[in-house]
């Protein structure tokens, strides 16, 4: 099985940045499903319908979130969408966060799942969505205990797993990394949208990296305006969000290759390109 994710995806010029790559590298690594981090779609902040069907028109089959999923409270209707329910997933772990939502049909709860069962050519395939706790002001549950949580259910058919652990702390998303090892195929870090030089398969077979990087703005602090975030640091002040949309973009992804007998990788390696927008 060949999987390629993308980093989170930051704003209009990382959507674009998206629509332009995903063609040229479909028909390069020939992946049999594409995965991205999509809670910076809309500028940075969030997901909306608008901006999940552009990714996903692009080729992008499923997008993970993370602390922004929900950001965009007047567009959680998207959730609700029998076709979006199929293709997003938020934090497994992100239930403290947001009082229960009326969904579809009245009921009271929180929009999307945190773990899918997804059909790749035949081959079953279960992605799980995870926060990290540390850094964040936020409460989140236990991603360790969570984890256990999920792999106790896991049917025993499913051999392929893959975690998208959304995480501020290269630690504690290392230490996951290897406590995780053995039990599931590939551990993905997100969130911090720098890449890190970490790429590898653990000894008992899970793909590893901290964090894979994001889709964005080249000439940018984490894809935000370079100079807005340069006087924000020189004036101890606020910012405002501003997501220059036009120029370089890179694109930061792995690619993975999975045994699907096994449920170990064969293989994990960092993809980078920058294109002009």
């Amino acid at each position: 099985m060949t999987i390629l994710f993308f980093g989170d995806i930051m704003g209009k010029i990382g959507r674009k940045a998206v629509e332009k790559i995903t063609p040229k590298w479909k028909k390069k690594y020939k992946p049999d499903v594409i995965i991205a981090n999509g809670e910076n779609l809309a500028h940075g902040i969030g997901i909306t319908e608008k901006t999940a069907r552009q990714v996903f028109d692009a080729g992008v089959d499923f997008l993970t979130g993370g602390n922004h999923t929900f950001d965009k409270t007047s567009d959680l209707y998207i959730w609700n969408d029998e076709v979006f329910e199929k293709k997003l997933l938020r934090p497994a772990n992100l239930t403290p966060l947001i009082p229960p939502l009326i969904l579809r049909g009245g009921k009271e709860g929180l929009p999307g799942e945190g773990v899918k069962i997804i059909d790749v050519k035949g081959n079953k395939l279960m992605l799980i969505n995870l926060m990290g706790r540390v850094f964040f002001k936020e409460e989140y549950l236990d991603p360790f205990k969570m984890m256990n949580e999920i792999l106790k259910d896991k049917p025993k058919d499913i051999k392929c797993v893959i975690l998208d652990f959304h995480a501020e702390a290269t630690s504690e998303k290392n230490a996951l990394g290897w406590y995780l090892d053995g039990g599931i195929s590939a551990i993905i870090g997100t969130h911090t949208h720098i890449p890190t030089a970490d790429a590898k398969i653990l000894p008992q077979g899970a793909a590893y990296i901290t964090d894979v990087g994001m889709v964005g703005a080249r000439d940018s602090v984490l894809g935000e305006n370079k100079d807005a975030i340069i006087n924000a640091f020189l004036t101890d002040s606020g910012f405002k969000h501003d997501i220059p949309e036009k120029g370089e973009a890179i694109i930061g992804a792995v690619l993975l290759k999975i045994d699907e007998k096994t449920g170990k990788a064969k293989k994990i390696e960092r993809l980078e390109e920058t294109i002009k927008i």
